[in-house]
């Protein structure tokens, strides 16, 4: 299928960026290390998407960065990286441990022996280090005589302003994402379960050429439907049900995100109006994203809003994060964010609204880019009553 990607100047370039990064704040070896899951730091500068193992790029302050990876996954990524140079450490073996007897494996110290010669170590920054598990922190401890400090900063401060060929995979992301919406709001009935929603989805954003799922599709329906992280359950829809669904298609590493609610039958009147004001409050978020503008406004302000609309007891966080090589990366609009908005951030603006009491919810979710004299929203899907006839 024709669609955009990452050529691989542009990787060539973020290396550039961020050993320039790394020089100003003195970092002499960089591992920007991701997983299955979490694979964005890792892709950020390689392209590999990790599967069952882990995997890291090491990037000195100067030279030529290497692909660190598992034992077993060498073919897969030369197949995939962007970066010629690539190492099997048994630090980056799955974990179900296995020990590769007789199996020739590089080391982290012989790897920095190579990088650095016989010049020092002074500081060494892991860009995902809440991701990394105990084996990999402890092969690394053991080759190293300075502290392991860390360094997601370093990279998200270049990736979070997108240049034009992330922007037109999200773009593609999104506009998957919207027609993958339209089919299963065509296709949903009564009687599925949310599973069978799911799987629709799935199926359908897969023949439109997404590459994976930007995160685990969820339909959640009647009680339950507070769950502001979840999964499908094996549980039907039933008439006169709010269900909200949330699906989002990735595309050359790039996620999109929608999130709407649709009624089974005629809308009660307190259904109703938790769909308005969710819809209000996501209008009137996006309509606070231009350039310029101080983060924690934007999140006092929903707060403030919501409040007076009466669902304050409903919010759990901010109002949008940022999307990109994940659904939800780096910065968050907090009401302690400390940063102003710049054109080409990108944002999900999301906003959930979920009752304890009752076990109902919802989540408005779009992708917009931050520009100069507003937001450009692009999913952009129809903030309407979806009522679906039973």
């Amino acid at each position: 299928m024709n669609l955009p990607s990452i050529p691989l100047s542009e990787f060539k370039e973020r290396i550039v960026k961020v050993q320039k990064a790394m020089k100003e704040e003195g970092f002499d070896l960089l591992l920007s290390y991701g997983n299955e899951a979490e694979p964005q730091y890792v892709r950020y500068f390689s392209n590999y998407w990790p599967s069952f193992e882990t995997a890291g790029v090491l990037i000195p302050q100067e030279g030529e960065p290497m692909l660190l990876i598992g034992p077993e996954s060498y073919t897969y990524a030369s197949d995939r990286s962007k970066i010629n140079d690539i190492r099997l450490l048994k630090a980056f073996r799955e974990s179900s441990e296995p020990e590769y007897p007789g199996k020739s494996l590089d080391t982290f110290s012989g790897l920095f022996k190579e990088m650095m010669g016989d010049k020092a170590i002074t500081r060494f920054g892991v860009a995902g280090l809440p991701l990394m598990t105990i084996g990999v922190y402890e092969a690394l401890s053991e080759a190293l005589t300075v502290k392991i400090e860390k360094a997601d900063h370093i990279v998200n401060n270049i990736r979070m302003r997108k240049t034009e060929n992330e922007l037109a995979c999200m773009r593609a992301a999104a506009q998957i994402t919207k027609e993958t919406f339209d089919y299963v709001r065509a296709n949903i009935k009564v009687g599925m379960t949310e599973q069978q929603v799911a799987g629709l989805a799935l199926g359908k954003m897969h023949e439109l050429g997404a590459e994976r799922e930007s995160y685990p599709v969820w339909v959640l329906t009647g009680k339950g439907s507070n769950q502001a992280i979840s999964r499908p359950r094996n549980k039907k829809i039933e008439k006169g049900d709010m269900t909200f669904i949330q699906i989002g298609a990735r595309v050359d590493g790039y996620a999109s995100s929608i999130g709407r609610p649709v009624v089974f039958g005629k809308a009660t009147p307190e259904q109703k109006e938790l769909i308005e004001v969710g819809y209000k409050a996501q209008a009137d978020v996006i309509a606070m994203l231009k350039a310029g503008t101080p983060a924690c406004d934007v999140a006092k302000f929903h707060i403030e809003n919501v409040t007076k609309m009466g669902y304050g007891d409903w919010l759990l966080y901010g109002p949008c994060h940022g999307n990109g090589t994940m659904e939800g990366e780096a910065p968050w609009i907090e009401t302690n964010s400390d940063y102003l908005l710049e054109e080409n951030m990108t944002f999900c603006v999301d906003i959930f609204l979920g009752s304890n009491k009752t076990e109902t919810g919802l989540r408005m979710e779009d992708v917009v880019c931050v520009k100069k004299d507003g937001a450009e929203n692009l999913t952009n899907y129809p903030r309407e009553l979806f009522e679906i006839d039973c």
